[in-house]
């Protein structure tokens, strides 16, 4: 048992480091995988693969390649891996959704990251912008060196509370605000490595068993997000449609009511909403039963604002700090970009970004 499943890769010539058993290849990434995964590409070819406990992973890195699974051949890739311990709000997330259903949400996504749209949330950015540079200003009026990763951790979640939950928070200011102490939290949670090794090594047995045992905190932290979802939405359907923020929570909530049809077998959930529409009178040429609205649904808006959450904290913050850091460190960089930020503000008066 502990290398049966380790011969796949091989049987289909696919170079890879020898496994241990019951981990695989684990021990090879642990100092991190982009590092890594560029050795064993140089080591083991442009399409090589590894073990991660019992699953098998192919690592492709030619052009050609990539475009022929993303592009001329991604019926076949559609879905990604299947999750095995993620639950609810992410559960409903595009990252998780599959086959049409995936494909639907995605073409109602894909229009909020359109120029026109980015420029309707840009005020909303623009005003956690404002609150950092008070907060930076305090620092460089003192003179004295601080940790600069905080005040961007501030900065990404009151962007992204109030871009993608419609909530806004001051985290600088206020650090006890129940939206910023649960994604803290969340952010906080992290494996038990021996519980680690037990789920790689033994999936059959441990997967099973860590559903079934309660999680109180994870409970909680999940049932906190969807609920903030949730309110956000019902106080927004009790808003005049002028006074509604312009931000993505609100660009799902219009997306949702749009109209549309998909055939019936393409929806694991209805709303109620959607589900009495079937009975209005069909579409010339269309059966009833062969089509209803299309709909997100509260949670698979809850799941998309989550999804934000994880994709837009920690990576912004991480990216932030370390160019601050590197235009510190380096003042003849720091001056040319503060030259063409000037240069651009003075043609762009009213420039939103």
């Amino acid at each position: 048992y502990s290398t049966s499943a380790f011969s796949k890769l091989s049987k289909v010539g696919i170079r890879h480091p020898p496994p241990l058993p019951f981990i695989g290849n684990l021990l090879f990434f642990r100092e991190g995988f982009w590092e890594n995964h560029t050795k064993l590409i140089t080591e083991y070819g442009p399409v090589c693969g590894y073990y991660i406990g019992r699953q098998m992973f192919v690592v492709v890195s030619t052009p050609e390649m990539i475009k022929q699974i993303l592009v001329t051949d991604f019926s076949n890739f559609t879905n990604r891996t299947k999750p095995n311990l993620i639950s609810k709000p992410m559960l409903d997330s595009i990252l998780c959704l599959r086959d049409d259903r995936w494909k639907y949400v995605r073409s109602l996504l894909a229009p909020a990251f359109s120029d026109t749209k980015l420029k309707e949330m840009t005020p909303l950015i623009n005003q956690a912008c404002d609150v950092l540079l008070c907060n930076l200003k305090v620092y460089a009026d003192s003179g004295k060196a601080f940790d600069i990763q905080r005040c961007y951790n501030c900065f990404t979640l009151d962007v992204v509370g109030s871009v993608a939950f419609g909530t806004e928070v001051d985290s600088q200011k206020n650090p006890d605000d129940p939206f910023v102490k649960n994604c803290r939290t969340f952010f906080e949670m992290s494996l038990f490595k021996p519980l680690l090794i037990l789920i790689l090594s033994f999936p059959f047995i441990t997967i099973p068993l860590l559903r079934i045992l309660p999680n109180k905190k994870q409970k909680e932290l999940n049932g906190f997000f969807i609920q903030t979802i949730k309110n956000a939405i019902v106080f927004r359907d009790q808003q005049d449609a002028a006074e509604r923020r312009r931000d993505f929570l609100q660009w799902m909530l219009d997306s949702r009511n749009s109209a549309g049809t998909l055939a019936a077998g393409c929806f694991d959930a209805i709303s109620p909403s959607a589900a009495s529409r079937q009975n209005e009178v069909p579409l010339p040429g269309r059966a009833p039963s062969e089509e209803v609205q299309k709909m997100l649904t509260d949670d698979e808006i809850a799941g998309q604002a989550f999804l934000f959450l994880i994709a837009g904290y920690e990576t912004t913050t991480s990216t932030l700090s370390f160019a601050t850091y590197l235009l510190a460190t380096n003042p003849e960089c720091q001056e040319k970009v503060l030259q063409e930020v000037d240069e651009f503000s003075a043609k762009h008066v009213s420039t939103t970004f």
